[in-house]
């Protein structure tokens, strides 16, 4: 067994700190090809991850990098330089620590590859751009480890295949490097160490002791939840109060707008004045640094913030979490919940604040879901192919290679363990050509072969590879400064989508700020302040969430108990009165109401199957009652139900669900659709088809969808059996339209169908009513109330 070098065990006993098991067993299995530490929050993951490197360079000093970091979040790498820099310095060792990020200067970045750190925290993005360059095997010449911190985070999306494909080029370049991976919220270690670990070596896994149960419950309220509606602004009162009585508080939302416009609320009822901050990934940098730094020095006593705060920063003043609105996915919460009393063996206190009343039961599973230490996630596709193609565009900027190698390496990472000799030709003939119907055209022909290796045709191609390297794509954005006499200064960034409805005048919110639109200048939203104003517009769209389908189950089975004795009084009887009015969902039978309501047919089928699920059943379930003449007009969805009106009742609901039929009216509905356009889009910026970034410019988001469309309706003519429209398939099935989840749905219920008819509008169903999103359907049911309005107005004015 190795000790614990003096200097290392006489700065813990300096400090009145023991040595965790954990991290003792990390330095004892230093030497393991890949290892994965799960350790709760708080438990010094991080200092365990980072243990071995320090005790190498201590006891064997060196130059060159010796350990790489990875973060998803350049704050938590800034974050980690400070936690690491006070024991190095107290402890007098000869190791240098630096951070590499899209906030990196170039001078900088341009120092750290020509005399690398011991220790360079980074991100995703910066590591396959340092790949790229052609000195990439001298940067990383002795590279030891590389411990990968939140890794379930990233395992979660494209990030993390592009990461475990960068780490296959590494260990090409470096035989023999370890890998560490470090969470504190993973629902299936097995998984997440199949993918970290080298392809086939083994991953072992480290479970450190969990820790006191959190302190978790839901907020009492003096008024109760509303029936619809996501901000939770009804308990700021109460909210308020819990600020009061503790030190720091952070508020978490899922969505930035909601975050936006529950902190203009807070402060408005803040008559004490407390000192309250906003965090979220849309504003400017230099508006979240001051934020955090002012937490670190313990100024403020709460922060109103979303998913950028969700990772492990440690700020160990925070004595209490707040979720505001159903947290969705019981890993989220269980991440969340960890900011608070972020020290070992410390229980976490955290309070769910549910939305509206359906989000009252949610909470109430999520709850359980958190006592059972039952954590939610859907089983890992394998590694998508537009990734793979950027990757092999990666490669190719820093120099020739062979297809056999390259294909070797790649199959090493887990995500791409299982790809295919013909799927990885596909791909490279892609970068090489554009494809079948591209092939004509030069600005495609990106590789050529020579003496057997590829090569890129033009070395000129480098530039716009590594300025549109990385995976997300998920909207485009535009910057919000002062207007000049203002000061010019940077807000945050908005959608696109959203600035494209601004006129001059129109106000807005962000950073807690109410500001008035000036006019777009330099692609830059100006603005002037507008106190005292109501926005007139809610903030950008953010995003929504889908409830995971092991909270959804667990909803079905709370909802299946003969009585609710954990629910508030009020939801009880809300629960109650369905039951005896109509009936209650059940996990293994699919419950369809239909009745009348306000002169329209209502059928509402709750199928729990989230968001985006239940919102495709309302597009398929319309197109069939058009197939059988009844005459939809429009639907609403949720994450539980999905809620369609209409000129007709429908007889027998299990005529809408057959599977076959609904495939079919999918497959016709997504040909030519904005969604398969939009995915499409993203598809084609990750694999590098179109490019968002050019030299001296940025494509804006309209002109990144003007040519993905037209490239899209090209290949749908041309190729429409092209390699980025099979992954726009799979990716919209997958996410967007979630059909897989409609179809576990099917398979759940196994065709047991509860069609009850009460004669009026349900308890359930009636919050459906009060949702925002409702989308009509132009169908025979408009003609015909046309031809009938008509028809009546032609008889009132006495014509046949």
């Amino acid at each position: 067994m190795r000790p614990l070098p003096a200097p290392f065990s006489n700065w813990f006993s300096a400090r009145g700190w023991q040595v965790h098991p954990h991290q003792i067993a990390m330095l004892h299995r230093a030497a393991a090809p890949a290892l994965l530490l799960v350790a709760p929050t708080g438990g010094g993951k991080t200092l365990a991850g980072f243990l071995p490197t320090l005790v190498d360079l201590a006891e064997a000093p060196r130059s060159g990098l010796h350990t790489l970091y990875i973060s998803p979040l350049k704050a938590l790498a800034a974050d980690i330089r400070r936690n690491l820099t006070a024991p190095i310095t107290e402890m007098g060792l000869p190791i240098r620590v630096e951070d590499r990020t899209g906030d990196t200067s170039y001078t900088k970045r341009q120092r750290q590859r020509a005399d690398p750190p011991h220790i360079l925290l980074t991100t995703p993005e910066s590591l396959a751009l340092l790949l790229s360059y052609e000195d990439a095997p001298r940067i990383f010449a002795g590279l030891s480890r590389v411990v990968v911190d939140e890794i379930h985070a990233l395992a979660e999306s494209k990030r993390g295949d592009q990461l475990m494909l960068c780490l296959s080029r590494l260990s090409t370049l470096c035989p023999g490097l370890r890998r560490v991976g470090l969470s504190a919220t993973v629902e299936d270690p097995a998984a997440i160490a199949r993918f970290l670990a080298r392809h086939p070596d083994p991953c072992e896994v480290l479970t450190a002791d969990p820790g006191p149960d959190p302190d978790i419950s839901m907020l009492e309220t003096e008024a109760p939840p509303p029936w619809a509606g996501g901000g939770g602004r009804y308990a700021i009162p109460d909210i308020l109060a819990q600020i009061r009585r503790h030190r720091t508080t952070l508020i978490f939302h899922n969505t930035r707008a909601q975050a936006e416009l529950f902190f203009r609320d807070l402060w408005l009822a803040n008559d004490d004045g407390l000192p309250i901050g906003i965090h979220h990934g849309s504003l400017a940098r230099e508006a979240r640094e001051r934020v955090e730094a002012a937490m670190v020095r313990g100024e403020l006593r709460a922060v109103v913030c979303t998913g950028s705060l969700d990772l492990g920063i440690d700020w160990g003043d925070v004595d209490l979490v707040i979720q505001v609105g159903a947290p969705k996915n019981v890993k989220r919460l269980v991440q969340r919940i960890g900011r608070a009393n972020h020290r070992y063996n410390a229980p976490s206190k955290a309070l769910l604040v549910p939305a509206n009343r359906w989000e009252v039961v949610e909470c109430q599973a999520a709850l359980e879901a958190v006592r059972d230490h039952d954590l939610d996630g859907d089983p890992r596709g394998p590694g998508p192919r537009d990734v793979l193609c950027q990757h092999i565009l990666i490669r190719a900027c820093s120099g020739p290679f062979a297809a056999d190698d390259l294909y070797a390496e790649v199959t090493t990472a887990g995500p791409y363990a299982a790809l295919t000799r013909p799927d990885f030709d596909a791909c490279l003939d892609f970068c090489a050509t554009g494809g079948y119907a591209l092939r004509a055209y030069d600005r495609w022909q990106r590789l050529m072969l020579r003496n057997g290796n590829w090569t890129l045709r033009d070395p000129r191609a480098t530039r716009d590879i590594r300025m549109n390297i990385g995976t997300i794509t998920d909207a485009e954005m535009v910057k919000v400064r002062w207007q000049n006499r203002h000061g010019g200064a940077a807000l945050g960034e908005v959608e696109e989508s959203f600035a494209a409805t601004l006129s001059p005048g129109d106000t807005f919110l962000i950073g807690g700020q109410i500001v008035r639109y000036v006019g777009l200048r330099e692609m830059a939203l100006e603005v002037t302040p507008a106190p005292g104003r109501e926005p007139k517009i809610a903030v950008f769209s953010g995003t929504k969430f889908s409830t995971s389908t092991q909270l959804s189950e667990r909803i079905l089975r709370l909802l299946d108990q003969p009585d609710w004795p954990r629910l508030p009084a009020h939801t009880a009887a809300w629960l109650a009165l369905q039951r005896d009015m109509s009936r209650l969902p059940q996990p293994d039978r699919l419950l369809v109401e239909t009745f009348p309501a306000e002169g329209r047919a209502h059928l509402c089928l709750y199928g729990f199957a989230g968001r985006a699920a239940q919102q495709t059943l309302g597009l398929l379930l319309t197109r069939r009652m058009e197939e059988e003449d009844l005459n939809p007009l429009g639907f609403v969805a949720t994450d539980y139900a999905t809620l369609i009106w209409g000129l007709d009742p429908v007889p027998d609901p299990a005529l809408l669900l057959d599977r076959a039929a609904l495939r079919d009216g999918l497959d016709t509905w997504l040909k030519g659709n904005a969604v398969m356009k939009r995915t499409f889009r993203n598809v084609a910026l990750v694999a590098g088809l179109i490019q968002r970034n050019h030299p001296g410019q940025r494509k804006s988001g309209r002109q990144a969808t003007f040519s993905s469309d037209i490239l899209y309706d090209t290949l749908h003519r041309f190729d429409p059996d092209h390699l980025l429209l099979q992954i726009t398939r799979e990716e919209a099935m997958r996410g967007l339209v979630s059909f897989g989840r409609i179809e576990k749905m099917l398979d759940r219920i196994g065709g047991r169908i509860d069609h009850v008819t009460p004669g009026r509008v349900t308890p359930l169903a009636a919050p459906l009513f009060l949702e925002h999103g409702r989308v009509p359907v132009d169908g025979a049911a408009r003609d015909r109330l046309l031809e009938e309005t008509a028809a009546r107005l032609m008889a009132e004015a006495g014509l046949s």
